[in-house]
């Protein structure tokens, strides 16, 4: 028989963590946290269902790196949220795993410490934690679904998904969004065409089978039911954007001729803001005008947002970390956050009831 090696000439090691069974006895739900969850995806099913004439808006730090400054945020942010609750239903976002076209840090469960240290145990413990403590607060959270292995550690904290545009053509994605519990968006691809997001959609309402993990972390043929709220987020694309009204009665014409829903959410960071995080409450307004102009197909908005403006580069000595910055792509401030809300409450707010009459 040959000596020769064949099997896993490029793994330098393995470790085994936790499962997510035991996360979760470690870290359990409150009767609070599982409330929040609860509503929080039923209020965003009943907007997709327009049952509920309110816009969603999914805001928050591009990623989170600080627990302590997420904290902060998400307390300010439930007080806004109470705030505007008769126009914009609030969800913080929580973003752990970040999506790299080449290298870079990939999110706090992958790499707390921001060290390379990849110390992923921690890391499962860090966001689970902090995903509680937003549930007991009253907040909904939503969270970018990017490793499949990852939402049986967090998927019972999470209200709402998203696909990113780098994933959204992804099998294994498109699978695994068939069995997730609360709502998905899937993004359009990053050349900005609608395509994908349209074959993720037929995809994902339908029952998928493949190769997930169960709660005690064995290998297991995965059967899901499909999910029925997979819908599409605007991001632009190709250096363009595609919040206009122009682009998104061409996005409404596409979904209705594939058979699937029209709900249409605008993402208005990435190329639908030139990646400038300045322009965001510029696309706000424009989303605002579209509706008091009688658009019927935008229910809901993405914003990066977080205490303070712009972003920063990961820094040798963490020490010099500005608390409070994101770490990723640039954020709008709190006090900029806090005055586009509230224009956008107003601007829709006698207009919403009226609109699926």
């Amino acid at each position: 028989m040959s000596q020769k090696q064949l099997d896993d000439l490029n793994i330098e090691s393995q470790e085994v963590l936790i499962t997510p069974r035991a996360l979760k006895e470690k870290l359990p739900l409150s009767e609070t946290a599982a409330e929040t969850v609860f509503q929080g995806r039923q209020q965003i099913r009943d907007i997709l269902d327009r049952k509920d004439p309110r816009l969603f808006v999914v805001i928050g730090p591009c990623s989170i790196h600080d627990p302590k400054a997420a904290m902060e945020y998400a307390e300010r942010l439930k007080k806004l949220a109470a705030e505007v609750d008769d126009a914009l239903f609030l969800v913080l976002r929580v973003y752990f795993e970040k999506p790299r076209t080449t290298v870079g840090w990939k999110g706090l469960i992958n790499d707390p410490y921001m060290n390379d240290s990849f110390k992923v145990q921690d890391g499962l413990h860090i966001a689970r934690k902090l995903l509680l403590d937003v549930a007991d607060l009253g907040l909904p959270a939503a969270t970018e679904a990017l490793d499949p292995t990852t939402p049986q550690y967090m998927q019972d904290l999470i209200s709402w998904s998203a696909i990113g545009a780098r994933t959204t053509e992804s099998q294994t994605h498109r699978e695994m969004s068939s069995g997730l519990s609360g709502p998905v968006g899937f993004k359009n691809g990053t050349d900005g065409s609608l395509d994908v997001a349209v074959n993720a959609m037929l995809s994902v309402k339908h029952p998928h089978r493949f190769l997930g993990i169960d709660p005690d972390g064995r290998v297991a043929l995965t059967t899901t039911k499909g999910n029925p709220y997979a819908h599409v987020v605007l991001r632009g694309g190709g250096g363009k954007p595609n919040y206009d009204s122009v682009s998104v009665a061409l996005a409404e014409s596409a979904l209705e001729k594939a058979g699937v829903s029209t709900n249409i959410m605008v993402d208005c960071s990435h190329a639908n803001s030139n990646k400038d995080p300045n322009l965001q409450p510029l696309v706000m307004e424009n989303i605002g005008n579209q509706i008091l102009e009688g658009n019927k197909s935008i229910v809901g908005l993405m914003v990066e947002s977080h205490l303070k403006a712009g972003n920063q580069k990961i820094p040798e000595n963490l020490d010099d970390l500005e608390y409070g910055v994101s770490v990723t792509d640039g954020c709008i401030a709190w006090d900029t956050t806090e005055q586009s809300i509230r224009d956008l409450a107003d601007k829709v707010r006698d207009t919403l009831p009226r609109r699926n009459q």
